[in-house]
């Protein structure tokens, strides 16, 4: 069977964009079918290009963020740069950028003065703060905004030093706003003819994936206990949500509502006797008091220290109960469930010679699935997409021998 169109089979996409939260919304829509033209400055290229550069491999920091695109490098200080990038606007549906606020407008690529050239255009801003307050006209990183956001305080572990996470949540989860917002933003622009800009930030971001913990928080006017293991909710319906280590010290998790629930994952673990025995056959008895909280998370600890988390998660799974293995980043990535949904998949790499793991695709379509791609060599679609334009084999050459590509 041939090979079926992504879903965004035709959109046409411009991208001014760099790092992460800048770069992954487009990818994203390279992977599903739209073609993203990726400008970048001549000679150097984007700089992430030499972001963590395995010995052997391509940037991993480049390859994940910007596989699928094309690239075409553009001088856009120069007048002929910008009449390029204008003419490129033209027949663009989404231009992407993420220069720090107001580059873009000084640069003669701002949002008022490219609506002019295509009134439909979709023009995506990400910036650190958002485009209003006082810190506007701040750079930002994802850092700042995991800092700013929440994010540190919800993962904190109470007695030790709040620091903000590794993996890029901010930068991620901006990105994907990022990326519906400018669909959303294209289905107005297809359905009326007229574009409009959208504007999201590494903050605002952040604070949306706070999510409903944010809106208690609000209304209490008091931040959350925050903690590894927690016994939570009322003598009625009494919850608890924890992480235990097994006999090897290997983590896992699991979550439960009401007392029924509670007594059948403890008879599915076999340590429904022990904790009877113990006082605890009634989980809401102990929601109110801290001391008997505190006692029955420290006999959990003991009572799992003592087998296999593959037991005790197949065991509550069995039960119908919500468990896991707490996985590393190395686990997630051949863990079985996200192997069989393409979550996680492999990919040839010829340059290196290499078949390599890479993210796969977070949606499924039935009928226009998503195609996984590698990033693009430096300029490697400037003649085509020149060409494309109209420019001849000459001008194109001159072009380049004047560094405007």
């Amino acid at each position: 069977m041939a090979e079926r169109d992504g879903p965004l089979k035709g959109v046409r996409v411009v991208a001014c964009s760099t790092a992460q939260a800048g770069t992954v919304p487009y990818m994203l829509m390279a992977d599903l079918g739209a073609e993203v033209i990726k400008i970048e400055v001549p000679e150097g290229g984007d700089n992430s290009r030499g972001s963590t550069v395995l010995p052997g491999f391509p940037s991993t920091y480049f390859e994940t963020n910007n596989r699928g695109v094309k690239s075409l490098t553009l001088n856009l200080k120069s007048p002929e740069g910008r009449d390029i990038l204008k003419k490129l606007i033209a027949r663009a549906d989404i231009f992407g950028q993420n220069f720090r606020p107001g580059a873009a407008e000084k640069n003669g690529f701002g949002y008022d003065e490219l609506r002019q050239v295509n009134p439909r255009l979709v023009y995506v801003s990400v910036s650190g703060y958002g485009p209003k307050g006082p810190h506007a006209d701040l750079p930002g990183t994802d850092s700042m905004a995991q800092a700013l956001g929440g994010i540190a305080q919800a993962y904190a572990t109470p007695g030790q030093k709040l620091k903000t996470g590794i993996v890029s949540v901010a930068d991620e989860t901006c990105a994907i706003l990022a990326f519906g917002g400018a669909l959303a933003a294209l289905t107005y622009a297809r359905a009326t003819g007229i574009g409009q800009k959208v504007d999201c930030s590494l903050l605002g971001g952040q604070i949306r994936l706070m999510g409903w913990t944010l809106t208690t928080a609000m209304w209490r006017e008091r931040d959350p206990v925050t903690g590894q293991a927690r016994i939570t909710g009322t003598s009625e319906r009494p919850g608890i949500s924890a992480s235990f280590a097994d006999r090897d010290g290997k983590p896992f998790v699991f979550q439960l509502n009401g007392n029924r629930a509670w007594r059948t994952a403890m008879t599915a673990l076999g340590l429904s006797a022990a904790l009877e025995a113990a006082g605890f056959g009634d989980l809401g008895a102990v929601v109110a008091d801290e001391e008997r909280r505190a006692t029955l998370l420290r006999r959990l600890d003991e009572l799992f220290a003592a087998g296999p988390r593959e037991d005790w998660v197949a065991r509550l799974r069995g039960a119908d109960i919500v468990a896991a293995p707490i996985n590393t980043l190395v686990e997630a990535s051949s863990d079985p469930d996200v192997l069989a949904n393409g979550y996680v998949t492999e990919i040839d790499y010829p340059k290196y010679g290499k078949r390599l793991k890479v993210h796969g695709s977070p949606w499924q379509f039935s009928e226009t699935p998503a195609r996984i791609g590698i990033a693009p060599e430096l300029g490697a679609d400037t003649d085509g997409v020149l060409a494309g334009l109209g420019y001849t084999a000459a001008q194109i050459a001159e072009l380049r021998q004047r560094k405007i590509i």
